[in-house]
């Protein structure tokens, strides 16, 4: 059969092009897709050409395993289907809706192992946020809030977005977000934050840096208080961030950790694996209304005009899906 698949063909240029796709071989299966969605982080840095071209694509995900971000490549990692044929030994998947970890396309075969299951009648709209909120279920895992703690997200994109939803459900003593846009602010309003000036947080005991933007990883410390963590779940790509590591941060002994969805931390990995946390990321979509979370659904042959408006007016969008 033939499909349509998305190609990165250089700086601020995508191109959707029509090509052949073999039918699935044995352990392989077919999937159609329905919708996709777009990373505004990740995808957005690999649209402007910000990622640098010799870094690996994702070794962990089968479908970009061994390819790099040098021009031309394809990306994207949420995507929704259905299965329409299945090889040998691969047939219980048949007419099944699967997530997978895939680049933009209409169609794809892959092996069966590689699909992630959507459970009960979950609705494909909200069952492509999974790869964002296994990112924000790890970055609770990471950052372990405890009971009555202060607690500051900066950046309310969607990863920001789900991390605050999960973190609104904890018996804290407060939760804060930082966020300029006002579209992304009444979302985490109405998520359960508080939101505040970047200058009016202050001692918090838990702080995530969620935003993309290498400079408010100053304001995540800024926040911090005394023996306080930062958990840095932003990608800055080939940015470089200038970090004050002065009196506040050097004499409050201030934790800055790394969290990255790709692997499960040492200390839980006896009792958590992928699967218990995809079973805990579906319980939170399905516990979450999504729908306002989705701003723009552009038909697949329009995914230039996506990508544009997430780089030119990234205040007027959340999530944009791609539906093919």
């Amino acid at each position: 059969m033939n499909r349509q698949a998305l190609v990165f063909t250089g700086p601020r240029r995508v191109e959707v092009v029509d090509e052949a796709l073999d039918a699935p071989g044995p352990g392989q299966v077919l999937v159609r897709a329905s919708v996709s969605a777009i990373s505004a982080g990740t995808e957005l840095l690999a649209f402007r050409g910000q990622i640098p071209p010799e870094l690996p694509l994702d070794d962990t995900l089968g479908a970009m395993a061994g390819r790099t971000f040098a021009f031309p490549f394809r990306f994207g990692y949420a995507s929704v289907g259905q299965v329409i044929e299945a090889g040998a030994g691969a047939e219980a998947w048949q007419g099944r809706q699967v997530f997978a970890f895939h680049p933009h396309a209409s169609a794809f075969a892959v092996p069966a192992q590689d699909l992630v299951a959507v459970p009960g009648d979950l609705p494909a709209e909200r069952a492509v946020l999974l790869a964002a909120m296994e990112t924000a279920v790890n970055l609770v895992l990471d950052g372990q809030p405890l009971v009555g703690e202060r607690v500051v997200v900066v950046g309310q994109g969607m990863v920001g977005l789900l991390t605050t939803a999960l973190l609104a459900r904890f018996p804290l003593e407060r939760l804060q977000a930082i966020e300029a846009v006002p579209l992304r602010a009444e979302a985490a309003r109405a998520l359960g934050a508080e939101v505040v000036a970047a200058g009016e947080a202050r001692e918090a005991d838990l702080v995530y840096e969620l935003s993309g933007d290498p400079a408010a990883l100053d304001l995540a410390l800024a926040a911090a208080g005394r023996e306080g963590r930062v958990i840095v779940g932003s990608w800055y790509g080939a940015k470089r961030a200038a970090v004050d590591l002065g009196g506040g941060f050097h004499r409050g002994r201030v934790t800055i950790r790394s969290s990255q969805v790709s692997r499960i931390a040492p200390a839980l990995s006896a009792r958590w694996d992928r699967a218990r946390r995809f079973a805990a990321a579906w319980r939170a979509l399905a516990a979450l209304d999504a729908r306002p979370l989705v701003s723009h659904r552009f038909p697949f042959a329009q995914a230039q005009q996506a990508y544009q408006l997430l780089d030119r007016a990234p205040d007027r969008a959340l999530q944009v899906l791609l539906l093919h």
